[in-house]
């Protein structure tokens, strides 16, 4: 496989406005040390060093610049194009927003660290059953006022870094988006209309009289359903699983990641840097865009 390496400047310097110089200068001429005598080309907020040997050397000098300079490296196969891709599939929680949103809403009765830490430890992989970690979580919210939902969503939620720019690139080529969440469809769904997604697919939670019951209804959108989803939503869009990309950061992401042509961890955890395809830990989404040769 012929691979090309491309270095991905931090969310601050990937922006829209950025120059085809964005990357700090002293980045610039460092870069060129990964692979003494190539040579490099600068796009807007990234580097590219076509046709490089994948090497264990390599990787260990990547992750050390990357680190080093709070930049991501990696390797992409620079046979493939973005266009290649007719399916972007994205987590909301942590990867499209930057909250988990049942955490916000638990704050709201006072409950924050406790689902927050049943979500980090769900998150990590330490437990194992999704079904059950949120199912506990959604309890503690029994009664609480549904208008709670709506504070977060308009006073909380923010989008990552560069998913506007990321979204609105991938659409401009045709390439269809897919929200799968393990979160809630109150934000699902707004995000959906406010962000022009076609598919978006997470768990409903019960509303009676005004209130949380502490309960969600229906089938939970855990990590097997998240990959059965991909794969139905690539189907109809006429594309087959290894024709999606998938964003995530946690374990209940790794699964739909797995069946992908090309899976993207984005600020994950380790579980999820070691399975993904290449690792967003300082870039912004909006890096997707500069993965591939434009050519």
């Amino acid at each position: 496989m012929a691979n090309d390496l491309v270095i991905l400047g931090s969310a601050s310097s990937s922006t829209p406005a950025a120059s085809a110089t964005a990357l700090p200068s002293h980045l610039q001429g460092a870069i060129g040390t990964l692979v003494p005598g190539a040579s490099v080309t600068f796009t807007p907020g990234a580097a590219r060093i076509a046709d490089v040997t994948d090497s264990p050397a390599l990787r260990a000098a990547m992750s050390t610049f990357a680190q080093q300079h709070e930049v991501d490296a990696v390797l992409v196969d620079n046979r493939r194009r973005l266009t290649d891709f007719k399916l972007v599939a994205m987590d909301m929680d942590s990867t499209l927003i930057t909250i988990e949103c049942i955490d916000e809403i638990a704050d709201y009765c006072g409950l924050k660290a406790e689902v927050s830490a049943i979500t980090e430890a769900a998150m990590r992989g330490e437990i194992k059953d999704f079904n059950e970690s949120l199912t506990r979580r959604v309890a503690l919210l029994k009664g609480l006022d549904a208008s709670a939902l709506e504070k977060v969503f308009e006073e909380r939620l923010q989008l990552s870094p560069g998913a506007q720019t990321m979204l609105r690139g991938v659409q401009s080529l045709g390439i269809r988006t897919l929200l799968v969440s393990g979160g809630f469809t109150f934000f699902t769904e707004r995000l959906k209309t406010r962000l022009n997604l076609d598919v978006a697919r997470a768990n409903t939670l019960e509303i009676v009289d005004g209130k949380l019951t502490g309960r969600v209804l229906g089938e939970i959108v855990n990590a097997e359903v998240k990959a059965r989803t991909v794969a139905e939503v690539a189907a109809q869009f006429g594309a087959r699983p290894d024709q999606a990309i998938v964003m995530g950061d946690g374990s209940n992401d790794l699964q739909m990641m797995a069946i992908a042509g090309l899976s993207v961890a984005f600020r994950a955890k380790p579980v999820v840097r070691e399975k993904a395809s290449v690792a967003f830990n300082y870039a912004g989404l909006d890096a997707l865009l500069s993965l591939f040769r434009k050519d």
